[in-house]
């Protein structure tokens, strides 16, 4: 516990000189107990400063997904990241938050990783997730709604994404459908939700909502057959993110995503969508999960977050995530 509040006390006076002695008497400590505080700390990335007659002072945090870091920057919320898991690694934040989940987890826990051994996207795809390069982090949600309820969220994720790294960064992303947004014309950030459903009643126990964005990913963090086709922030604006910050976004905005799902009121999400959606007003190509592929105008984004479009015939349907994917003409979105 020394390490905590001895952190805390150099966050308060961040910037400003703190005697050994002072912090010693706040926190009823040796000053033994202090120094050896201080080295751990420094031995995490933090760089604290000391100076004989004067004492200790915080000049520079590092970029950890540590839930000192994240805490840092995230403030109260009413439900999402009220209780806060951070792991040096996991198979999977989302396989954590489903085991806590069956294990009585409340409401709006949060799991981060800083690496991912078997990081999962949509359709069983793999999900690469470097050390110390991204934002990796998992929400459990007990919602208590019908499953038809739940069926737009991956796609208010998309918005949530795009609220943190324009809060952040000072720059929104785009959405390809149905939920990955994106810089450049590249995929900057994947998500997967999960339901765990009751198999005699059909009611949903929890489901979790898991986020990856690239921040501080190079070109040689991907494989050869993503590097075509993903972007970093870090690559896109060719400057270092923090990724505690970034990550408090992430849970605020998804806070607030969650408090309008529970609420029922989704216009402001809608619209939302419909202003980030890249393929709106182009052709795109709509690939089934056999592989075909079918060429078709992309109109609309409807009530429920499905993709309406206008077929070669000139006949109008929607489409859904679970039925399709879509890629651009030429690229991943173009």
């Amino acid at each position: 516990m020394s390490r905590e509040t001895v952190l805390a006390l150099l966050r308060e006076r961040e910037g400003e000189f703190l005697s050994g002695e002072e912090l010693s008497r706040r926190l009823g400590f040796s000053r033994a107990a202090v120094w050896k505080a201080v080295d751990v700390l420094r031995r995490e990335g933090y760089a604290i400063e000391a100076r004989t007659g004067l004492g200790y002072r915080l000049t520079a945090a590092p970029n950890a997904m540590t839930e000192a870091e994240i805490r840092n920057f995230l403030g109260e919320t009413a439900v999402v990241g009220r209780a806060l898991k951070c792991f040096d690694q996991l198979d999977s934040t989302n396989l954590r938050a489903k085991q806590l989940g069956m294990e009585g987890a409340p409401d709006g826990t949060v799991v981060t990783a800083d690496f991912q051994s078997a990081g999962r996207g949509r359709m069983e795809r793999s999900f690469q997730s470097p050390r110390g390069k991204g934002v990796y982090l998992t929400v459990l949600l007990r919602p208590g709604l019908p499953s038809e309820r739940l069926l737009p969220v991956t796609a208010l994720a998309g918005v949530a994404v795009c609220d943190a790294v324009e809060e952040i960064c000072g720059v929104r992303p785009g959405l390809k459908w149905p939920n990955d947004p994106v810089l450049g014309g590249k995929k900057l950030c994947g998500i997967l939700t999960e339901l765990s459903v009751e198999g005699e009643t059909g009611r949903v126990q929890y489901m979790v909502l898991g986020i990856g964005v690239n921040v501080l990913h190079g070109p040689g963090d991907f494989s050869q057959e993503v590097a075509e086709m993903a972007t970093s922030l870090a690559m896109a604006l060719g400057r270092s993110v923090s990724r505690p910050a970034l990550a408090a976004a992430e849970i605020r905005a998804l806070d607030r995503m969650y408090a309008a799902l529970l609420a029922g009121d989704l216009s402001g999400y809608l619209a939302a969508y419909r202003r980030d959606c890249v393929n709106l007003g182009r052709t795109v190509q709509l690939i089934s999960p056999n592989g075909s592929r079918e060429t078709a105008a992309a109109l609309d984004i409807s009530e429920d977050f499905s993709l309406v479009v206008r077929t070669a015939d000139g006949a109008e349907k929607t489409v859904r995530s679970g039925e399709v994917s879509v890629r651009g003409m030429y690229g991943y979105t173009e």
